[in-house]
């Protein structure tokens, strides 16, 4: 056996490059079943961000479907999401470039259905067969200046066109879906300041001979109940899942009435940042097969429709998202502390799992691998946070024994949203190189019940610090970090925890902001609709609470940042606007604290480029590395680092 090389913490050499993640990994999507082919989406880096909608035949064929430049990612909500409807082998897709919507009927080439020219885009699209039309959810842009309206509307397969609203009057839709036998549809509808998380409403209404609706009932939900994914057995039974004990749990319509399915300190349902999500489904007439969060993991069951017995499934997986079931069999997005994601063919009658698409091209090398590990640790009053934690690890090298490692401390984007324990090789490429890291599941965040959910209510920069500057304190206490070389980073929301942390707290001693937010005014007041009115809940009703957002905006406390960041930013994001790293950067400069900015042109909100995500990894690691004064064995393009 080879000796171990003795090197201190941040300096080992590790096969996990930046190279290695952008070259072989891609990012796997939405699942979709016609018939016995399997469909999903591939996000390719290699292809500059390119959504590609991918087949699988019954004999085990895969082929691209959208040829190259078409691109199958929906704007609708911002985040998108249900960009891609399968029928009888026909694709049905929105293009990113153009925002039409698309039809391409097999061995044939895309052809547009929607107008050239004006700004309407559609998401979460079901096919309407005895009408031969499309039924999905609408966001027209065409009003200059004006918020987007946003419907249920129809599109004619015949005709294209713009096409007919069917449901309007709130300021959100999702989930349209139409009974078995084409007679009534269901949708969610939510309206400002609620996002769907917070609170929406399940409608229920027939479809008229003409095709227009009927008199529609609210079957369920309201300002404090959350509804997720509203679905047909094929008896025409409606089931969806509802947070109202507490927990996202199954339910059906029986009747008039709303009947328990399961009843677990569980979550059977996600936050809705984007369409099209899925947790359970039908494998037959009398059985569900779901999957649901315990502790941060994932587990799948199956359920008996008729006596509700409910059977866990034994599963390798731990994250599992995306499932599609068909008449003996479930498909999905899965992973695991060694595994990266995958879509995984469970068959139901042996219990065998096959990987039918990898997210990265070879398996990696365990002996650089460390596995994520559960976390509870103690936070502000009296609560517990969670998190995932990774302990550097490589095979090759080992610390001196009075050294300890750099900590990295992540926050994740939403800031509903989680962390999960699949294997993330941008995670293994700090831990192989001797930096371990703390992936915090901080109050606010999904998969621990409504009421950790709405931790983060009229608390956000304040609950998610706190739990992510614990976190931290708590692995130092223990010996496991150095409590001088604490760093944070995050992504969007996670920015601003990021920034946030990093001005009105004393823990970290460096961080990196990935499109975070610094002015929460500037952000209530220019983001998109979807999020327009997400703060009136985290933070207060912008401007009544002005001086709440000004007090915990780090743009307004620059002067109190006294640490070196780093900042990542596309030129092209929407969601988070350039200016919100710009001025912060400013104002770093300004008061001679050392700062770098690395702005890519061409990248919206998450970096889909290989060569961004690439030199963004490594700026990181170089970063890192000067104002830590530790020297990575990585050969790194330098960052200009100013007041250095």
């Amino acid at each position: 056996m080879t000796e171990k090389i003795v090197a201190p913490y941040g300096t080992w050499k590790s096969p996990i490059t930046a190279d290695l993640i952008v070259a072989e990994s891609i990012g796997l999507g939405q699942i979709a079943r016609d018939g016995a082919d399997i469909y999903w989406s591939e996000m390719r880096p290699q292809e500059k961000g390119r959504y590609v909608v991918v087949r699988r035949t019954a004999d085990g064929q895969i082929a691209d479907v959208n040829p190259a430049p078409f691109n199958a990612r929906t704007r609708v909500h911002e985040y998108g999401g249900g960009a891609y409807t399968v029928d009888d082998g026909t694709l049905y897709f929105t293009n990113f470039a153009d925002q039409r919507l698309y039809r391409q009927q097999p061995g044939g080439a895309p052809e547009a259905l929607t107008p050239e020219g004006i700004d309407i885009r559609l998401a979460d699209c079901v096919m309407d067969r005895r009408r031969n039309r499309l039924i999905g959810v609408r966001e027209d842009h065409r009003a200059a200046g004006q918020e987007a309206v946003n419907t249920i509307a129809a599109l004619d397969l015949t005709s294209g066109g713009a096409g007919q609203v069917l449901v309007s009057g709130s300021d959100f839709f999702a989930s349209p879906r139409l009974s078995p036998d084409g007679t009534q549809l269901v949708w969610q509808s939510w309206n400002h300041p609620n996002m769907p998380w917070d609170g929406c409403e399940l409608w229920l209404a027939p479809v008229l001979a003409d095709g227009a609706l009927g008199t529609a009932r609210l079957v369920a939900g309201g300002l404090e109940e959350s509804i997720f994914q509203p679905l047909w057995s094929p008896d025409g039974t409606l089931y969806f899942v509802s947070d109202r004990s507490g927990w996202w749990n199954l339910y059906r319509l029986s009747g008039e009435e709303v009947e328990a399915v399961t009843q677990l300190e569980a979550e059977f349902g996600l936050p809705q940042w984007i369409f099209g999500q899925s947790t359970y489904g039908f494998a037959g007439p009398d059985r569900i097969v779901c999957t649901y969060t315990q502790d941060g993991l994932c587990y799948l069951a199956a359920i008996d429709t008729q006596s509700l017995a409910f059977t866990p499934l034994d599963s390798p997986f731990t994250a599992i998202g995306g499932l599609r079931t068909g008449a003996g069999d479930v498909v999905f997005v899965g992973g695991s502390p060694i595994r990266e994601a995958e879509i995984v063919r469970l068959d139901l009658a042996t219990g065998a799992f096959v990987t039918l698409r990898r997210s990265g091209g070879t398996v990696p090398d365990t002996r650089y691998i460390s596995p994520a590990r559960p976390l509870a640790f103690p936070t502000e009053d009296g609560q517990t946070a969670y998190a995932f934690y990774y302990p550097p690890h490589n095979a090759d090298f080992v610390a001196p024994a009075d050294d300890k490692p750099p900590l990295l401390v992540i926050s994740h984007g939403g800031p509903t949203g989680f962390s999960d324990s699949v294997l993330k090789l941008p995670i293994q490429f700090w831990t192989s190189r001797g930096i371990a890291v703390l992936d915090v599941n901080y109050g606010g965040s999904t998969g621990y019940g409504r009421a950790y959910r709405m931790r983060l209510n009229d608390r956000w920069g304040i609950v998610d610090v706190d739990d992510c500057c614990n976190g931290a304190a708590f692995l130092a206490a223990q010996g496991l970090a150095d409590g001088k070389r604490l760093i944070i980073r995050g992504g969007s929301a996670g920015g601003y925890t990021t920034l946030a942390a990093l001005t009105f707290r004393k823990v970290f001693s460096a961080g990196a902001s990935y499109y975070g937010i610094s002015d929460l005014g500037a952000l209530a007041a220019e983001t998109h609709k979807f999020e327009s009115r997400y703060l009136d809940n985290l933070v207060g009703p912008y401007p009544a609470a002005k001086a709440i957002y000004e007090d915990r905006s780090p743009i307004c406390h620059a002067e109190q940042l006294a640490c070196p960041v780093i900042f990542f930013q596309g030129l092209e994001d929407k969601v988070v606007l350039p200016n919100q790293a710009e001025r912060m950067v400013a104002a770093l400069r300004h008061n001679e604290v050392a700062v770098a900015y690395v702005p890519f042109t061409g990248e919206q909100h998450g970096f889909r480029q290989a060569a961004n995500i690439k030199r963004a990894l490594e700026a990181e690691l170089y970063f890192y590395g000067r104002v830590l004064n530790f020297q990575p064995a990585d050969s790194i393009e330098p960052v200009e680092i100013e007041n250095l």
